[in-house]
């Protein structure tokens, strides 16, 4: 099992650097949104130095805790009321990410990482609801569900798998986002560039 690292909170008043990921954006030609109309969202939403990654909503920008915390319902919010579909909006600060990447307990096994992928949480599901997983679903794929992140070891490939968005879901009562273990690094870079 990886090491695990502790995060501090910043201060109440202080910008620090946030990830935003929306669920099912730019995907198989649903649910269309120019990068740009996004980054005006978070704008608009109260956010600084607002950057995109690739084309299916990874957003990371700097904000106070207090605006972080109204920002995914105001964009997901925009999104409805300007492209008319709904898609959830899930946060990190840098330092979840950070410590996200690396406490994944795949990588002390040398798993393939092209392999690796991470459901990120909106809430922290109930404890008996993440023991009642089954971890016999998906055959040859595995999970490790730790806090408000599942991961997630897929060596038959994520189209494939029935560890999927919607199982997470409804299985553990929250909504959840899927990040493969490329995209996540690159947000842990981006985040920590705008200290």
């Amino acid at each position: 099992m990886a090491k695990m690292t502790t995060i501090k909170k910043p201060p109440a008043g202080r910008p620090v650097p946030h990830a935003a990921l929306l669920r099912g954006v730019n995907v198989g030609g649903k649910n269309r949104l120019p990068m740009a109309a996004l980054v005006g969202m978070f704008g608009q939403a109260g956010c600084a130095e607002v950057r995109t990654y690739i084309q299916s909503g990874n957003v990371v920008f700097l904000a106070t805790p207090a605006t972080a915390r109204h920002t995914a319902h105001s964009v997901a919010r925009q999104i409805r009321e300007q492209f008319g579909f709904e898609t959830p909006v899930v946060l990190r600060t840098a330092d979840e990410l950070r410590r996200i990447a690396a406490n994944n307990p795949f990588l002390p096994s040398n798993a393939d990482v092209k392999t690796l992928h991470v459901v990120f949480l909106a809430e922290k599901p109930d404890k008996r609801r993440t023991a009642a997983l089954d971890a016999d679903r998906s055959p040859g794929d595995a999970f490790c569900a730790v806090g408000r992140e599942v991961y997630l070891h897929l060596p038959n490939g994520v189209a494939r798998t029935r560890l999927t968005n919607n199982y997470f879901d409804a299985a553990l009562g929250t909504v959840s986002t899927m990040r493969n273990w490329r995209t996540l690094l690159r947000l842990v870079e981006m985040s920590q560039q705008l200290r």
